[in-house]
């Protein structure tokens, strides 16, 4: 193809030119040769490290050899891996691309391009003949494209059920970021009330200290007024019986000793007791002391508390409760509310908001006129979802069924001896002594006793079917409280 040759030697099996020289390779040096690039090179290691950024891959030194005559760069394809048409094609490629230039120099244009089209169309034929045999070799028959569907949507499975686990955590994040916004805006607005309330509270009680300092002030000023108006007669006289008796004294010595009897009685008249101011000061400690703790002590006799708090967030979406948080009501309605996972999601149930571990506590309930009730408590491990009253961690006294039973799930009801009909039920807790009491506190009357040995934190339990009546959860006074805390 090219000019420049060194002769061949006799006697030699050779194979394919080289591309550039136009010398055949010897048998043994070069098997199944092709160029690489038309680099020419001094050193075979040079262009091993060119070959192999190329391509992409690490060769053994036997996989790559040199022509002898132009020093070109050439592979042994029967030594190279099963990518050995990738690398071909790439080899050859890349030459093609690159012949032209190199031999420009030395060999006429036409001459190239002739040269060009002949190696093009040998090297595409045999390169297409290659994929079309393997082509053939590996088509799959329709059973084998049946099974390998079939392995996909069993490996895809997994997948589509995770896609649809994410896309309902989605769905449940979205509802509770939209929910944190709701609660914010309703306890916010909620504190606002509280606190206007308060401050009527505490304008009233400035107001009525205010009054009860301005009549101590009047009434101490009155009694000053009037021992002032005292006073100043007393004064009065006495300044006229002063200037009398020394008009006299400055009489004539017969007429003063005419009067001087008279004079005399004046001068003996009976001085007043000195004057009692004590008390009459405003009682600076009657309206300062301790003021913010006595205003705190009667504003206590006016708030209510409440022994238990409810949580909102564990209440089933057909549960109303107050905005103070001591009422819970059933409603046909289900509410907008995140599927959290402390909700009751199937029974119409709620808890309190603090769990109790140790003392004694005790918490009243009016039931009212409601035909279906559950109050009790739950351990703070026990699962709110699904069917809770067939797993342990309540125990319960409720009116259900029109009957009044004791319940401790998994097990089944028992009946209770309850004749007439309860408005209110005490719930009373002994964690330590493992007690759990329930009675009627307007005929101070047991209904029922569970004995366990509590382990855990356990929460109050409020559970309603019934939209007659709410369940109310009574206040109580501040020694009650005390005892409580």
């Amino acid at each position: 193809m090219m000019a420049q040759g060194s002769s061949q030697k006799p006697n030699t099996v050779v194979e394919d030119p080289c591309l550039l020289c136009g010398q055949e390779f010897h048998q043994s040096k070069t098997n199944k040769h092709r160029l690489f690039n038309g680099y020419k090179s001094k050193s075979k290691a040079e262009f091993t490290v060119v070959l192999e950024g190329f391509v992409g891959r690490k060769f053994r030194d036997t996989t790559l050899a040199i022509c002898t005559s132009c020093r070109t760069l050439v592979m042994r394809y029967d030594r190279v891996s099963k990518d050995a048409e990738r690398i071909k094609m790439l080899v050859n490629d890349m030459w093609k691309k690159n012949r032209e230039k190199r031999c420009a120099a030395s060999t006429p244009k036409l001459e190239v391009k002739r040269q060009r089209k002949l190696i093009d169309t040998a090297t595409t034929t045999t390169y297409d003949d290659a994929c079309n045999t393997a082509s053939d070799s590996l088509q799959p028959t329709e059973g084998d494209i049946s099974a390998a569907k079939e392995n996909l949507k069993t490996e895809l499975k997994p997948l589509q059920e995770r896609l649809r686990i994410l896309e309902e955590l989605k769905r449940t994040l979205h509802e509770t970021a939209e929910h944190i916004v709701f609660q914010t805006q309703n306890i916010e607005k909620q504190i606002k009330e509280e606190f206007v309330k308060l401050h009527k509270m505490l304008s009233k009680e400035e107001a009525t200290r205010i009054k009860a300092l301005r009549e101590e002030e009047e009434q101490k000023s009155l009694m000053m007024k009037e021992k002032i108006e005292r006073m100043g007669r007393e004064i009065s006289s006495l300044t006229i019986t002063i200037k009398t008796i020394e008009e006299e004294m400055r009489a004539e010595d017969a007429l003063f000793l005419q009067n001087y009897e008279t004079t005399m009685k004046r001068t003996t008249c009976v001085l007043p007791d000195s004057e009692n101011i004590s008390g009459l000061l405003i009682n600076v400690p009657k309206h300062l002391s301790n003021l913010r703790f006595n205003l705190l002590q009667k504003m206590q006799e006016k708030v209510e508390f409440s022994p238990v708090i409810l949580d909102p967030n564990s209440a089933h979406c057909n549960l109303i409760l107050s905005g103070d948080l001591t009422s819970v009501r059933y409603s046909d309605e289900e509410q907008i509310v995140p599927d959290n996972p402390e909700r009751f999601d199937m029974f119409a149930c709620v808890l309190g908001s603090d769990a109790f571990d140790s003392g004694s506590h005790c918490w009243d309930v009016d039931v009212g006129d409601s035909t279906g009730w559950f109050l009790g408590v739950m351990t703070e491990s026990a699962h709110r979802r699904n069917k809770i009253f067939s797993r342990s961690g309540i125990w319960l006294v409720g009116h259900f069924c029109g009957e009044y039973k004791a319940h401790i799930p998994p097990q089944s009801p028992t009946l209770l001896p309850v004749k007439d009909k309860l408005q209110r039920v005490r719930v009373q807790l002994d964690w330590d002594s493992g007690k759990l009491s329930f009675s009627d506190p307007l005929t101070n009357t047991h209904i029922h006793s569970f004995t366990h040995r509590f382990t855990e934190r356990v929460l109050p339990f409020f559970g309603i079917g019934c939209n007659i009546s709410p369940l109310q959860i009574l206040p109580v006074n501040s020694q009650e409280k005390s005892v409580n805390v």
